[in-house]
């Protein structure tokens, strides 16, 4: 059976692509069929001489840094890989992989992270948030949008089944798609990290600087309690903006490695997350290593935060809020073992074997030979 796996793009080593990585565990000799492939060498490994097809997108001007800026091409683009030679096809699709061309014989089985953010749901705030919310170029852009909503749902009808990352992007894609859809959490390296021994007296948040990661809110609640210590890992665009809002008690560290991000999360008193995320791994990352978590109650936290064991939720984005939240953290009782045990329910080889038998139940297909 020939397998082609369709993933948007691959330019960063995030989430997305260690999902990609466990399911090129399962089906290793398949074919990656992406948009642009810049992903820096230093984080290839997991490819493993895989055979990865890009798109003429790859080769256009300033592709490399602007490759979102070709998004109205991309529809175009991902319609003209030729996957006739293939049985099965897995798009792994947050933006455009779903709707690669495919035929009566084949089957394409979707794992979707989300159906396209910025062009459903959250459209008015990416136009908000970007500055495109009025002018003749914000009119453009909505226009954009609105061709991209109708190619995507049209594109739905080509897939046979969908996975979703979660409860919250099922009830997404049957609002959009009107599909139903099989739930698989996506892998969590849970091998990789250890319970932290000793706790210490900071609380800890890591993300990239963009704005619906609420980072800004995480340090203005800080800032308004100079009595506690935060330590914020990552940058991005908005890192200045945040850096001057932070007070003498909040440490901005920047981008650090994966090893100093592990080494505080073991250590953190607890992690603070405030974005309504599709899923979130770094939640379930810091729960590994027996931190709770301080959690906004909205999207994917909900289904991997249990409150009273391994968190605690804060209903709103502001800063009261979570202050709240911080009050009723502190006055109760934690234990790690309990809070690594919640992370143990999304492991790897969890992932795998469900993702194989989701696999199995639509093919009838026996996996690695």
């Amino acid at each position: 059976m020939k397998i082609a796996i369709i993933h948007d793009w691959l330019t960063v080593y995030a989430g997305a692509e260690k999902t990609l990585e466990q399911i090129l565990a399962v089906y290793p000799h398949a074919d990656i069929f992406t948009i642009v492939d810049f992903l820096p060498e230093k984080d290839r490994g997991f490819l493993k001489g895989h055979k990865i097809t890009t798109s003429m997108i790859q080769k256009l001007p300033f592709a490399k840094s602007k490759y979102r800026h070709y998004l109205p091409l991309m529809p175009l683009a991902i319609e003209q890989f030729d996957l006739s030679g293939y049985d099965l096809v897995i798009s792994s699709s947050h933006a455009v992989a779903k709707g690669v061309i495919t035929g009566p014989d084949q089957r394409h089985l979707c794992l979707c992270y989300s159906p396209i953010r910025y062009a459903w749901d959250l459209q008015h705030q990416y136009l908000r948030e970007s500055g495109l919310g009025y002018g003749l170029k914000g009119w453009l852009v909505r226009y954009m949008l609105h061709k991209i909503r109708v190619w995507d749902m049209r594109t739905a009808n080509g897939v046979d089944e969908f996975i979703a990352i979660s409860e919250f992007i099922a009830r997404r894609i049957w609002k959009v798609y009107r599909r139903k859809s099989t739930v698989i959490y996506p892998p969590v390296d849970i091998q990789a990290f250890e319970i932290g021994e000793h706790k210490e007296d900071f609380y800890l948040t890591a993300s990239r600087m963009v704005p619906y990661k609420k980072i800004d809110l995480i340090v203005e609640a800080f800032a308004a309690m100079p009595d506690k210590k935060l330590i914020v890992i990552g940058t991005g665009p908005d890192f200045d903006k945040i850096k001057a809002k932070a007070g003498a008690n909040v440490t901005l560290m920047g981008y650090q490695t994966f090893e100093v991000l592990r080494n505080h999360m073991q250590r953190a008193r607890a992690f603070v997350f405030a974005a309504e995320e599709d899923f979130g791994i770094a939640p379930l990352e810091a729960q590994a290593c027996g931190t709770p978590v301080i959690a906004l109650a909205k999207g994917g936290a909900l289904e991997t935060v249990v409150d009273g064991v391994s968190g605690v939720f804060f209903d709103t984005q502001n800063i009261e809020s979570l202050r709240d939240a911080i009050r009723r953290f502190e006055i109760l009782s934690w234990n790690a073992v309990k809070i690594r045990d919640n992370a143990i329910r999304f492991g790897s080889q969890r992932f795998q074997k469900e993702f194989q038998d989701f696999v199995q139940k639509n093919l009838n297909y026996e996996g690695k030979k």
